[in-house]
């Protein structure tokens, strides 16, 4: 199992480089959402574990917030951190729907804290 399981509870602050509005830079494709990393961890890729950012509507840069579940990859090595607000919780169908802009390419098991 990935290590990225030992963030769900934890407080982390993401750096956003895919900020809400913006287009991916190879596929074109929008996120509708702001999309980032944990500069501190490597995921399974060798990059920076990456993150979405659920709750917040607005573009932003960096964003401290708890990481409320685990978007596992079943077919690639690059898990995904789900981070929101404190006290804001996800279902895993409401964290598939709003990631389908991205993950409907993977097969992945969501983790819920």
């Amino acid at each position: 199992m990935s290590i990225s399981r030992k963030f769900i509870g934890e407080t982390l602050t993401i750096h956003i480089d895919r900020p809400m509005g913006s287009r991916h830079p190879e596929h074109g494709f929008l996120y509708p959402l702001n999309y980032g990393y944990l500069p501190s961890e490597l995921g399974g890729d060798g990059e920076p574990l990456d993150a979405y950012l659920l709750g917040v509507f607005d573009p932003v840069e960096t964003y401290t917030g708890v990481c409320v579940a685990i978007l596992h990859r079943l077919d690639d090595d690059d898990d995904k951190l789900i981070v929101s607000s404190p006290g804001r919780t996800y279902t895993a169908a409401q964290i598939r729907a709003l990631t389908e802009f991205q993950e409907r390419f993977f097969r992945s098991v969501i983790y819920l804290d």
